[in-house]
């Protein structure tokens, strides 16, 4: 079994046109969508690759489309 301790790991996402689309509105409005659509985004994807509980997402970034997460090694493989 492997070790429980988490360690911080980035990661990036593949090209996604919406977040290409919301990233070019340079509004309060679009900032505020863009933010919303990743953080939802990437809660999603650790949601359904994940254990409830085996993960902490600890920022998602929005100048790329990624997003950092603290995880164990055996589940980063």
């Amino acid at each position: 079994m492997g070790s429980t301790k988490t360690q911080s790991y980035f990661v990036f996402m593949n090209y996604d046109p919406e977040y290409h689309r919301l990233h070019a509105d340079r509004t309060k409005k679009g900032a505020y969508e863009l933010d919303l659509y990743l953080s939802r985004k990437h809660d999603e994807l650790l949601a359904s690759t994940l254990q409830p509980g085996t993960y902490r997402k600890t920022l998602s970034l929005v100048i790329v489309d990624g997003f950092a997460v603290e995880i164990t090694e055996a589940q980063a493989v």
